[in-house]
């Protein structure tokens, strides 16, 4: 149940009560709907040293008093960014200010960056505005009852205002930093693509664009690639001439101070941070205060963050549960990278914290000491997967529950290039978000440039494996002069080795010095919320690159060997439990029941037919197919199937494949025993196939999903299946067939609340109990995400490693091509081509690279001037590049040179291409 804020008691009046209007007050205006209480907001312009700051003052209901709330903006936007969220709360019967930061909308000044000697004043002059007004409940004369929130930029502020004034009741920072120095420069090394986002959208002379993400999710700047600005259109660009918003001080770095600017010019020539940038930044940062902030505190960060990762939302909980303030903490799925940010879900939250702690509700809930967001469960209402959370009656931190994986690896020499030059690829403000998704489908642009890295593996896991947290590694580094940085990151690596995904696209950087001769370093990874299925390794990679980070412009060597006895411990959080969300049974468990019995009955029937006698010379082949027929229904020159002829070997994952209507699925059915073919024969392991054939039960299928019953729990279905079938339990080999789908610890729970990639894998393990030799998959992929269409295509791929034989049809042509060894092509009934893939797709040297806007056709003709490089096209995706000598690995470092804004670099789609070709005008 949702707890709302409090409210004045009694019924709300449509227009609201008069509120009174102090002197020198701006003009106020009603917003209202036909639904809600009325809203009055009166905007001020406050004149404050060295600044005149724009504000906004919501209210709504009657005159009597009520807690404030100050809701700050993110970087590079406005007041207007959290008009919404302050109106609802207004709603709730709270007295809201909203106001634009120095610098930024239609206020004035310079920005600090959170200066302390400026926008922190600026907040407690706010809070003395605030207790002079008479809608404004007070703890004590000049003390208002008050809470502060805001994301990224405004969470800052949020943390800061606390630290420095006592007054502040209760905080609720979002997506925030605790330390900028650390954020800017993890571990001494320069971020350098994140500070010139901050710095050099700023040079203009207007307000600077800030990364996207800083403004709630839910208004325009949502919406816009990083860098891009934060406010909606004309919040966060140049004033008209003559306003009070132009720049305060036009110059290098337009309206940032002037000792922010040369911080920024000195850095970003050198390359590395010196002790002044360092103590400039640190003393802007809620760190600077941490022992002193003791209210109230809900700590929101994005999962999805490269700039403001994970570790500072721990760095906040740590010392400010110390000081013996409440604390909760909630990853949310998204963050400055992009992904989900639950604006919804978050600002009810935040509203709850208040209710608590500034209205003095002690039954409001405000949610677990820890949660985190993980893709799962179904909505009751259309079935789709939604997000789930997972939470603790107590924050974990991030090395709870750690298990140690041991690592293989030998002693490893690499270099560090001159001028770092081409870099590794990771997280990219500006194209992240999109590397996240496509990595989710284990083709994700993730590069580590050859001779350029150090790599220790895993053994394949006999378990899935859920790392919430950071992992650590000690490791013996050696530089050839004495100073080394590097770039360390987990991979989540496939069953085939090849295929590897680096969660939320983070690295960690660490600069080392005096490692003239091996010293002992201890790497902390990044903080990430991760299930590695079974069968998959976990990669360690050490790189002397990574395009967002400035690297040593000075050629070194470096060696790395894991430390005696080391390996990559990994935080597993085991008392954090992901909630089930419920559904009840009844709403598809009868028909989803009456499903299971009739399929049950369908491929258990045994009918008496005449059979040809087996053929012994193919005992060992799982498939033959000899000139099968089938016409259409009442047609005697209509074909469905016509002339049929392939044949499968052991250990292939064959693709079925073809236009609509060109008869797989009848094909399929004859396989299974389903309908008789009018001619031709087809063999398994020898034996014919009719209705009914006993060499069936070496056959498992998954056609058109299966039906389970919801309460029950995972495990529970398939041994009520395989009861259903009159087969001995010991031949269900359950575990087996378990351990290949990779569903771990979800069999104890009961269906209903698994994600639709869960079911599906639920399904497949249902068509392989018993372990049959010979697996049929119809579009097993319908209706998954991403990640967890890379979940099947694993599936696939290990079960047949096995040694057995996997048949997909599907429509997915990129999924066809990854997880197939073999293909056939059908088209109007008859065969067009069988083969392996490499043979029927051929090797292409044209390669997609998609873009994240329009690249300029003097951009392009450069590309197409490269040497190895035969042509660049501009195609509605971004650019068909045509190799000609050239390799990708060196072509997709020239794009970067170029600035082509890249988001992902993949085969032009071969096997659309040959698929098309080969069938035609049937497409």
């Amino acid at each position: 149940m949702q707890i709302r804020l409090p409210r004045p008691r009694g019924r709300w009046l449509a227009g609201g009560a008069a509120l009174a209007v102090l002197a020198g007050a701006g003009t106020w205006t009603a917003v209202a709907d036909d639904s809600a209480p009325t809203v009055h907001r009166q905007d001020k312009v406050q004149a404050m040293p060295g600044a005149k700051i724009d504000t906004s003052f919501f209210t709504a209901g009657g005159s009597e008093r009520r807690p404030a709330v100050l809701l700050a903006h993110g970087f590079g936007g406005s007041k207007d960014d959290v008009r919404a969220q302050a109106e609802k709360l207004a709603r709730d019967g709270y007295a809201v200010m909203t106001w634009s930061a120095r610098g930024f909308g239609e206020s004035t000044g310079q920005i600090g960056l959170n200066d302390p000697d400026h926008e922190v004043k600026d907040v407690s002059r706010l809070i003395d505005n605030l207790a002079a007004r008479p809608e404004v409940q007070l703890d004590a004369d000049g003390d208002p009852r008050v809470g502060v929130a805001g994301a990224s930029y405004g969470g800052a502020i949020s943390l800061l205002a606390a630290g420095y004034d006592k007054r502040i009741d209760a905080i609720a920072p979002a997506i925030s930093y605790w330390n900028l120095s650390d954020a800017l420069f993890p571990n001494g090394v320069f971020k350098k693509l994140w500070a010139g986002i901050f710095f050099s959208t700023g040079s203009a002379g207007g307000n600077p664009a800030g990364p996207a993400g800083d403004a709630p999710a839910d208004t325009p700047a949502g919406d816009a690639p990083a860098g891009a600005g934060d406010g909606p259109a004309g919040s966060g660009g140049n004033s008209a001439p003559g306003s009070p918003a132009g720049p305060a001080n036009p110059g290098a770095c337009g309206r940032f101070q002037p000792a922010l600017c040369a911080m920024y010019e000195r850095v970003a020539v050198a390359g590395k941070p010196d002790a002044a940038a360092e103590q400039l930044l640190e003393r802007r940062s809620p760190s600077a205060v941490g022992d002193r902030i003791k209210v109230p505190t809900l700590i929101i960060q994005g999962q999805s963050d490269s700039l403001f990762p994970l570790a500072h939302a721990d760095a906040m909980a740590q010392q400010i549960k110390a000081n013996g303030a409440p604390v909760s903490v909630d990853w949310i799925a998204g963050g400055h990278d992009g992904g989900d940010r639950e604006t919804a879900r978050i600002e009810s939250r935040i509203s709850s914290w208040f209710d608590r702690y500034l209205g003095q509700d002690k039954n409001a809930d405000t949610g677990p000491a820890f949660r985190v967001s993980r893709t799962g469960g179904v909505d009751s209402t259309d079935g789709q997967a939604l997000l789930r959370g997972a939470t603790g009656n107590r924050y974990p931190g991030l090395e709870s529950g750690a298990r140690p994986i041991p690592l293989s690896g030998r002693e490893q020499t690499f270099a560090n290039p001159a001028g770092g030059t081409p870099p590794a690829i990771s997280a990219v403000p500006g194209i992240s978000g999109g590397i996240n998704q496509l990595s989710s489908l284990g083709v994700g642009l993730s590069l580590d440039f050859p001779g350029q890295f150090a790599r220790f593996e895993s053994r394949p896991l006999k378990q899935s494996l859920r790392i919430t947290g950071s992992p650590t590694v000690r490791v013996d580094v050696t530089s050839s002069n004495g100073d080394a940085v590097l770039f360390g990151k987990v991979y989540d690596v496939g069953p085939d080795g090849r295929e590897q995904v680096l969660p939320s696209q983070l690295v960690a950087p660490v600069r080392i010095g005096g490692a003239q001769q091996a010293k002992n370093v201890s790497l902390t990874l990044p903080a990430v919320d991760h299930e590695v299925d079974a069968g998959h390794r976990l990669r360690l990679v050490l790189s002397a690159t990574d395009l967002a980070y400035a690297s040593p412009p000075n050629p070194a060597t470096y060696t790395v060997a894991l430390a005696d006895g080391a390996a990559l411990s990994v935080p597993t959080a085991p008392a954090v439990k992901t909630q089930a969300s419920g559904l009840p049974w009844w709403t598809w468990g009868l028909p989803a029941a009456g499903a299971l019995v009739a399929a049950a009955l369908l491929f258990t029937a045994r009918r008496r037919v005449a059979a040809p006698a087996p053929d012994p010379e193919l005992a060992d082949v799982p498939l033959e197919i000899t000139g099968l027929t089938k016409r259409y229904s009442k047609s005697s020159d209509r074909y469905a199937v016509q002339d049929l002829s392939f044949r499968v070997e052991k250990g292939q994952v064959l693709g079925l494949l073809g236009p609509n209507g060109a008869g797989k699925t009848t094909t399929l059915r004859m396989l299974m025993g389903l309908i008789r073919p009018d001619a031709g024969e087809i063999r398994v392991f020898g034996q014919a196939i009719r209705p009914g054939a006993p060499v069936l039960s070496r056959v498992g299928a998954f056609v058109e999903g299966a039906g389970f019953l919801p309460h029950l729990s995972g495990r529970d279905n398939l041994e009520l299946y395989w009861r259903a079938t009159g087969r001995p339990a010991e031949d269900a080999h359950i575990e087996d067939a378990l351990k290949i789908a990779g569903l771990g610890d979800a069999l104890a729970r009961a269906v209903r609340t698994y994600s639709q990639g869960m079911r599906q894998r639920l399904a497949i393990a249902q068509a392989m109990l018993g372990l049959p030799d010979l697996l049929i998959l119809d579009e097993p992929t319908n209706g998954l995400d991403p990640p967890q269409i890379r979940e099947m295509r694993d599936v696939m791929i290990r079960y047949a490693a096995g040694g057995r034989t996997v048949i997909v049809s599907s429509h997915l042509l990129s999924e066809v091509e990854q997880t197939c060894t073999h293909l056939v092509v059908m088209d109007r009934g008859r065969l067009v081509q069988a083969g392996p893939v490499a043979e029927i797709t051929g090797e292409g040297d044209t390669l997609l690279v998609t873009t994240s806007i329009e690249v300029p056709d003097p951009v392009i003709e450069k590309v197409g001037a490269l040497a190895g490089i035969g042509s660049a096209v501009r195609v509605d995706e971004g650019l068909l590049v045509r190799l000609d000598g050239a390799s990708a690995t060196s072509m997709i470092s020239e794009l970067v040179r170029l600035d082509v804004p890249l988001t992902g670099v993949g085969p032009h789609r071969r096997l659309e291409d040959a698929f098309l070709t080969l069938i035609g005008g049937s497409a």
